[in-house]
């Protein structure tokens, strides 16, 4: 049985994309079979932190929405992007991406889709692949999409800064999550300072939410170098941010 999980925030750069395939990563690495998919149609992004430039997606969820091809035959493989060094034994990893193309973009933003026969599909790919895990990268705020991706989950992930407007959002979001019974939800505090205290901050922010804190990232400037050229957790293996993700995971 496959576990759904959204990763959210209520506001845009916070680093979400990054979050999703660094996780996505790592519970490859445990020997899980994973999806990623890019449920962010209107601004869509994450296919670059696996190599992808943008005519390298051929095929992609738009294509699955306006019912133009089955989901599972818009699923790359994309389990080598974890390094030469990875033995993949039963782990493999899978992106459902979505398309980048600028007329794409304009057409779900003019017609909208189908989001019952997204949710229809997205089951259907958890079944056809055997996941074990189906990360979803949604669309930052709350509308009808994210609202969907969330009340089919069964872990809700959300990310924020140590930022007031952050704060403000997530209390609006995490509000929505319980009136909408989500099984299980997490925060994530990314970006953090690293003159912070983390555990004081982590105390701090599920004081506030009563929502256990799963991780605190701190600021990295590895990772901002890295630009979305590559996964983090595959470039810098033994880093403090990829272990902060490694015990995300185990809360999951």
């Amino acid at each position: 049985m496959s576990q759904i999980i959204s990763i959210h925030s209520y506001r845009g750069g916070t680093g979400k994309s990054n979050v999703t395939a660094n996780l996505a990563a790592m519970l490859t690495k445990q020997g899980n079979r994973v999806a990623v998919v890019d449920t962010d149609i209107q601004s869509p992004g994450i296919h670059v932190l696996f190599g992808f430039e943008k005519d390298d997606v051929t095929t992609s969820l738009n294509d699955y929405v306006w019912g133009k091809l089955p989901i599972s035959q818009v699923a790359y493989d994309v389990t080598t992007t974890l390094g030469d060094g990875f033995n993949q034994g039963e782990g493999k990893l899978f992106l459902i991406p979505s398309s980048s193309n600028t007329e794409d973009i304009a057409q779900v933003l003019r017609n909208g889709y189908d989001i019952e026969y997204l949710s229809e599909g997205l089951q259907s790919l958890a079944e056809e692949l055997t996941l074990d895990y189906l990360l979803l990268d949604t669309h930052p705020g709350l509308n009808e999409e994210t609202l969907l991706s969330i009340t089919i989950s069964d872990i809700l992930i959300l990310i924020l800064r140590p930022d007031r407007q952050d704060y403000q959002g997530t209390a609006v979001t995490v509000e929505v999550s319980r009136k909408l019974q989500i099984p299980k939800m997490l925060l994530l505090v990314n970006k953090a300072p690293t003159a912070f205290d983390s555990e004081q901050l982590k105390s701090k922010i599920e004081e506030i939410y009563d929502v256990e804190v799963a991780g605190v990232l701190p600021h990295s400037d590895e990772m901002m170098i890295l630009a979305s050229g590559g996964l983090f957790t595959v470039q810098y293996p033994d880093h403090h941010l990829t272990q902060v993700f490694n015990g995300v995971t185990q809360k999951m």
